[in-house]
């Protein structure tokens, strides 16, 4: 059945009431059908049809326009998937010293954040630059702002020069309270983000990075940079690995649990294994592979101190980061030869789109051609 007719189903809250909106272009088929719905009205605000939001309405816009038009529903029955990560504990912003003169992010938002067990970093973000925002509305009520205000904020974030990436954690800070939240989903569906900018990864040589590893003295250390580098890990991914994620038989890393909630496997270095089987005997961690003096799982901080010193340690001028190593273990893969969607599957990219951006750092790329002033 080919329907060249389509219609759009939308959430919105108009009176502080969920109702469905019905975006669709002009049509003479379409508007009759409309005025059957039950007690259909249009907002002006948002441009569109709407009927009040119960399970018997969706029901009929489903059975009126069978066969007549295409419903897309993507962005109304979209969810996030719950990632499967150990449960969070945001109770340290439940149990701070509260003042009168402050906002606090309400209770519900940090409920909510437990029971989704969004990552403990995603958490912390989203609490600071919430709280951020309504404290820029001290005088209102979160549920009463609209979103002129909230574009008046990001206006003023624009004009304080923050970064696209920072400015888009913010919306999604504050479309997280109003549709997961309060459930409200797509309320604030037609605000602008910031178009991405597509940054070049930082590389570095495989000389600097060896002479990062030879100035780290300390052996847990050495290790923790080492298997950045190896295995191309993100930093989260390092600090979840447990002791079985090791398989030296296979010459495998198990990544559990990464980004987009996906499991896979990466490269273990036999050099790397040397130096951990020196690590275990020295440390003997009980399980996670790398742990704090009490036994705790390490720290994102110190993960990033550990890396930063030891690039200042072998005189690398930029600043280095974890995510620097990962950057360099994909370009170095590629610029040995190692076909692109292997690559793809070692860094767990869900798209070869995304990995595609190395070839643009890759020198073997440059080094086939020749320099005009040159020739």
């Amino acid at each position: 059945m080919n329907l060249t007719k389509h219609i759009t189903l939308k959430h919105l809250l108009i009176n502080n009431q969920k109702m469905i909106g019905l975006q669709f272009y002009p049509d003479k088929v379409i508007q009759a059908l409309i005025k059957e719905l039950p007690n259909p009205k249009w907002s002006r605000e948002f441009a569109m049809v709407y009927i009040i939001h119960t399970k018997e309405n969706l029901n009929q816009v489903f059975e009126k326009f069978r066969g007549v038009a295409w419903i897309n529903g993507n962005s109304f029955f979209k969810e996030k998937v719950i990632r499967d990560n150990e449960p969070v504990d945001v109770n340290r912003y439940r149990n701070r010293t509260k003042t009168a003169s402050y906002k606090y992010v309400p209770e519900a938002y940090l409920l909510k954040l437990e029971l989704k067990r969004y990552a403990l970093n995603t958490c912390n973000i989203y609490i600071s630059l919430f709280e951020k925002f309504i404290n820029q509305y001290p005088n209102k009520d979160i549920l009463e702002l609209s979103e002129q205000e909230i574009r008046a904020y990001l206006q003023l974030l624009i004009h304080q020069n923050k970064s696209n990436s920072y400015i888009n954690q913010t919306i999604n800070s504050i479309k997280f309270y109003y549709e997961v939240v309060m459930g409200m989903p797509n309320r604030f569906y037609s605000i602008e983000r910031p178009r991405k900018q597509q940054k070049l990864p930082q590389v570095i040589s495989k000389e600097e990075i060896l002479s990062m590893i030879e100035h780290t003295n300390n052996i847990k250390h050495r290790c923790i940079i080492s298997m950045l580098y190896s295995a191309g890990l993100r930093r989260s991914e390092l600090l979840d690995l447990q002791l079985e994620d090791i398989d030296s038989k296979r010459m495998l890393v198990f990544i559990r649990n990464a980004k987009n909630n996906k499991d896979r496997y990466s490269l273990l270095s036999e050099t790397v294994l040397k130096d951990l089987r020196v690590y275990y005997k020295q440390w003997k961690p009980k399980k996670y592979l790398f742990e704090g003096v009490l036994g705790q799982k390490y720290s994102v901080e110190s993960i990033a101190k550990i890396v930063r010193r030891a690039g200042e340690k072998a005189c690398i001028r930029r600043r280095i980061t974890p995510h620097i190593l990962r950057h360099s273990f994909a370009t170095h893969l590629l610029e040995n030869g190692t076909d692109l969607r292997y690559i793809q599957t070692l860094l767990g990219h869900s798209s070869t789109k995304t990995t595609e951006i190395y070839t643009q750092v890759a020198v073997n790329n440059f080094k086939s051609i020749r320099n005009p002033l040159d020739l």
